[in-house]
């Protein structure tokens, strides 16, 4: 996978959301123009993005922020259950301390901080933008692919 990509209306309180939990600014630039249209389909474009890289280097996260055409729907409030609905998870080292960063940020809790067996402690929470994201503190030496591989 080469990156997952999120619409949002303030790049640089995004970018900021994104850095508190690990990942780093790679690169900002602004596409536009009929070829980028091409790929979208969206005819003649110009947006603004960054490419931020998870702590490890495998992963990025792609942040865009559309001038022209201007955005038309809005899924920030739908539930983890919506079709098509965009969830992103991050290992996180101590859960608690994170929620406790993020939500000075304007992040809230979803549900609750749940343990999964001896394996995970998970949450959701609706960060920038109502964006929501999972977080997942690995508590011993399982990870889910064990526990799919083993079920």
């Amino acid at each position: 996978m080469h990156n997952v990509g999120i619409v949002v209306e303030s790049l640089d309180n995004a970018i900021s959301f994104f850095t508190e939990i690990g990942l780093k600014l790679e690169g900002r630039a602004t596409v536009e123009g009929e070829w980028a249209g091409r790929v979208t389909g969206l005819g003649s474009q110009c947006v603004e993005i960054a490419m931020m890289v998870t702590p490890d280097g495998h992963s990025r996260l792609e942040l865009s922020r559309f001038l022209t055409p201007p955005t038309i729907s809005d899924h920030r409030t739908a539930p983890v259950n919506a079709l098509s609905y965009l969830r992103i998870m991050f290992t996180v080292d101590n859960i608690d301390e994170m929620v406790s960063r993020l939500t000075k940020h304007g992040a809230k809790l979803v549900g609750e901080v749940v343990q999964y067996e001896k394996v995970y402690r998970l949450c959701y929470i609706r960060g920038h933008e109502g964006l929501l994201i999972g977080l997942a503190e690995q508590l011993g030496n399982k990870s889910a692919t064990d526990i799919l591989e083993n079920s």
